[in-house]
């Protein structure tokens, strides 16, 4: 089994992983938060986790994928960055609602916002992603991008898309662990220590989310698997496509 095999293992893996990400936080928050609504009210902040998980997340790490799928290295690039920066902005508009139904709550039932390491964190993954967005459409989409600024802007906007998913991830993680022990409080819901039902679902939501980062951070990382350059020879070209070629 050759390096095109484990790549398309891996990467329908990382669709499973990140799909029931989405499926899991949506029950969590309708099985046990008491569903949705657009009201101001606790069913409305349900939209939140959604959201981020569902955009800042899945999406953001499948669209950064995008690149590594060989059937599209023998198309034409721009197209493919095109939808690239599509879905990132799609992500991006997810995550901005997502933000702006924590705050619009908040602000309805009176409880602070931004004091808590989880938001912090969450919005730095925001802010340095819309950073990255702005870099990557002056540097690699616009008509009057220079190359020279694209091949310069290239390292950064890599390095960056990485720090975002290990930003978001780390949101993740803490917003789940701060909603649950928000809600389990041992007073008007079992404790959180004594691992009910609704804590065994959750920290399972939170694995899954630790598994697609790590899943997509290595599909990223993996040399041979990245899209070749147009002048890359059939030497030096990666393993995937010497493989198409042969």
């Amino acid at each position: 089994m050759g390096a095109r095999f484990y790549f398309y293992m891996s990467t329908c893996l990382c669709v499973t992983l990140g799909l029931l990400c989405v499926v899991l936080v949506v029950f969590w928050n309708w099985r046990w938060r008491g569903g949705f609504a657009w009201d101001g009210t606790e069913a409305q902040f349900n939209w939140h986790p959604v959201l981020m998980i569902s955009g800042l997340l899945v999406l953001y790490g499948l669209a950064a994928l995008l690149f590594r799928v060989p059937w599209g290295w023998s198309q034409k690039k721009r197209g493919w960055k095109l939808v690239h920066a599509g879905l990132m902005l799609a992500a991006l508009l997810l995550a901005a609602v997502g933000l702006h139904v924590a705050f619009v709550v908040h602000r309805s039932l009176k409880i602070p916002s931004m004091y808590s390491l989880h938001s912090w964190v969450g919005m730095s993954a925001v802010v340095t992603f819309a950073w990255q967005w702005f870099l990557g459409l002056v540097g690699f989409l616009l008509p009057c991008s220079a190359p020279q600024l694209g091949h310069a802007l290239k390292g950064i906007h890599v390095w960056t898309g990485k720090a975002v998913l290990m930003l978001t991830l780390a949101a993740c993680v803490s917003g789940i662990n701060e909603q649950l022990s928000f809600a389990l409080d041992g007073v008007s819901a079992d404790a959180y220590s004594s691992l009910p039902a609704e804590a065994l679902f959750a920290n399972t939501l939170g694995i899954l989310t630790v598994a697609f980062s790590v899943l997509v951070l290595g599909i990223l990382s993996k040399a041979d698997w990245r899209r070749p350059e147009a002048n890359t020879d059939a030497e030096t070209a990666p393993i995937l496509l010497r493989e198409e070629a042969t």
